[in-house]
């Protein structure tokens, strides 16, 4: 309620408004009070009442509320007498209920209109590491996160991101909130290691980490409900001392997202009968889907490691030519071969070094680019898929074990209200359990209002998921570009080392090898 305020209209403990009847219902029997009364209801309507449910009274309080905010104490009043029976609708009435059911936005609500270039068109966010200022060993590490979308570039640190997180899961624990990264080393390192590896370890988790935050701040800016939350605007603009307050501050007393989404209470008219049997075949087909491309994303890996091994190998192999080119050690006299076609041989070998190191530098390249294009992209849907696996958890581990808690312990009432009945108990402490029985009952309808919304917001993730699938010819592509591109300029460079190894093998008179490339016996 605006200022904190708290309705104090109580429900009464008999006569629930909301008993034996349909979650649907209630925005009727609101509609039908107010065309009984005749009033014209206030903006103030629209004000979502925090600790609650959207039962009848509850709807209604509001309305109470806005219009003593706005100094109509007649219909303020008007409200405020009815309290025991619902109104049950005449003809005329009816008609005027099915009229305002049938006033629905435009479309289904439920189906997302996106394609993959309209979702990775809302934001490019780049995360980059500050250069260390401070010394060998840094208290922490900062990043600059710079957003294409909000033209800004602000500096933010490992625990901003957490504290963003925690805000995003705050207010919509119903959908996909990608993980963040470990904060340290998992496992880390003994204290023999050596000083250097450690640096060198550690330098690599960082990189590791700024990848994988990058990854995380990228998909919270696409996903359609978070791009227009002021809570990313913070994290992506605000450039004061304290990010994190400021984050705290824009969520305190808001409400997540079944509390504020005007849908929220009818999100069962939009779900398909089958919903279920819906949710768990497409649980199943994204559980698959994930194990191939994390299979994908391995054999991409240790593609990417070979391609820099090899780099490392050929400029070894380079300067080993060059090394054994250099060497100053004289011919001993009785040597088959002449000195100057030895010093000869040597210039050919110290040449070859240069070859050698552009190919490096080409191996070098393809992996790099690989990592980033290939590696990197599937990484990006892994953490997509991963965090769809973790709303599906969520949701049967909280909205589901909720409801059936609070059925439960309704089941326990029923039980203790017809033991007293039975064993004739003072009236007060029958009417105590009655006033509970009907409190719970709130309790179990809005745990079914946020399980409808749980698996409508399920369903929207489901198709965001499938957005995302195009991304694989993405990948591929960068791929095969990626190989054909690599092999094309590697091939270039071995082609142009083919005429130095002819002149190398040349014989005394300058007589070229034979085709195999060896030399004449």
């Amino acid at each position: 309620m605006p200022g904190g305020r708290t309705c104090r209209w109580k429900e009464p403990p008999f006569g629930n408004l909301s008993a034996g009847r349909e979650s649907g219902d209630t925005p009727d029997l609101v509609r039908l009070i107010i065309l009984r009364t005749g009033i014209s209801p206030p903006n103030s309507c629209e004000i979502p009442v925090q600790a609650g449910g959207p039962s009848v009274f509850q709807e209604l309080a509001s309305l109470c509320w806005g219009f003593a905010l706005k100094g109509d104490l007649k219909s303020h009043f008007q409200l405020f007498r009815i309290r025991e029976d619902p109104p049950v609708p005449q003809v005329g009435e009816q008609r005027a209920l099915d009229a305002g059911r049938m006033q629905m936005p435009p479309g289904n609500p439920l189906l997302l209109s996106l394609t993959l270039q309209e979702l990775l068109a809302r934001d490019v966010v780049q995360v980059e590491l500050i250069p260390e200022k401070k010394g060998l060993f840094l208290k922490h590490v900062e990043y600059e996160v710079s957003s294409q979308r909000f033209q800004s570039s602000v500096y933010r640190r490992y625990n901003d991101f957490v504290v963003f997180h925690e805000m995003l899961l705050q207010k919509f624990p119903y959908r996909m909130v990608p993980a963040l990264p470990p904060k340290r080393m998992l496992g880390g390192l003994n204290l023999l290691t050596a000083q250097s590896a450690y640096a060198e370890a550690d330098r690599e988790f960082i990189e590791a980490r700024r990848r994988a935050l990058k990854r995380f701040i990228n998909l919270v800016a696409r996903h359609p409900p978070f791009s227009e939350d002021v809570v990313l605007k913070l994290f992506l603009s605000f450039t004061g001392p304290d990010v994190q307050n400021k984050l705290k501050e824009s969520a305190q007393y808001v409400g997540d997202e079944f509390v504020n989404c005007k849908l929220a209470a009818r999100a069962k008219d939009f779900l398909p009968a089958d919903i279920q049997a819906q949710f768990a075949i497409s649980r199943e087909l994204i559980r698959n889907v994930y194990n191939s491309f994390y299979k994908l994303r391995d054999r991409a890996e240790r593609m990417v490691s070979r391609a820099i091994d090899s780099a490392a190998d050929l400029l070894v192999f380079g300067k080993e030519l060059s090394t054994l080119g250099s060497d100053t050690t004289p011919l001993p006299s009785w040597a088959a071969l002449s000195s100057s076609t030895w010093g000869s041989l040597k210039q050919a070998l110290r040449g070859l070094s240069v070859e050698f190191a552009l190919l490096a530098d080409k191996a070098a390249q393809q992996g790099k680019q690989e990592e980033n294009d290939v590696v990197e992209k599937l990484n990006l849907f892994l953490d997509l898929l991963q965090s769809y696996k973790d709303l599906c958890e969520r949701h049967e581990k909280g909205v589901l074990h909720k409801h059936q808690r609070a059925l439960h312990k309704y089941s326990l009432m029923k039980r203790q209200v017809m033991s007293a009945a039975a064993h004739n108990r003072e009236p007060e402490s029958v009417e105590q359990l009655e006033s509970r029985i009907v409190e719970q009952e709130s309790v179990i309808q809005t745990m079914e209002l946020r399980n409808y919304f749980s698996l409508y917001c399920l369903h929207q993730e489901t198709q965001l998921v499938h957005v995302y699938l195009p991304l694989t010819s993405h990948i591929l592509g960068a791929f095969v570009n990626s190989q054909i591109q690599g092999h094309k300029e590697m091939s270039k460079v071995w082609n142009d080392l083919q005429p130095k190894l002819r002149c190398l093998f040349a014989g005394p008179h300058g007589s070229p090898p034979p085709q195999d490339g060896l030399p004449p016996h």
